[in-house]
């Protein structure tokens, strides 16, 4: 079966599987934004392969994580989880993000 991966062509870019975003409360815009910033990043590391974002909202949890991640993590692919809502804790000392400069 890996014999067969190897055989298949490399995408031209990196695919990312969403899951939550529609429920996230996120503006378009600032969806866009992440995921252009991801698509680069993915890139600048040169990985091509699939990847998952899970867009999860603390004030409106209606979404089951414990699938996404099992499903991503049994497959070995990078997952990205983005945080929204009222109960998003600061990075830690140390972290900046991106708007710090």
């Amino acid at each position: 079966m890996k014999l067969l991966n190897f055989l298949k062509p490399k995408p031209a870019q990196p695919t990312i599987e969403s899951y939550g975003q529609t429920m996230s409360g996120v503006e378009q815009e600032q969806i866009q934004s992440v995921m252009e910033w991801l698509v680069a990043s993915l890139f600048a590391v040169g990985y091509f392969g699939k990847s998952h974002i899970v867009w999860y909202n603390s004030d409106n949890p209606k979404l089951n994580l414990e699938p996404v991640m099992k499903k991503a993590m049994r497959r070995s692919k990078p997952v990205f989880l983005y945080c929204c809502g009222g109960r998003v804790q600061p990075p830690p000392n140390g972290y900046k993000s991106a708007n710090d400069g």
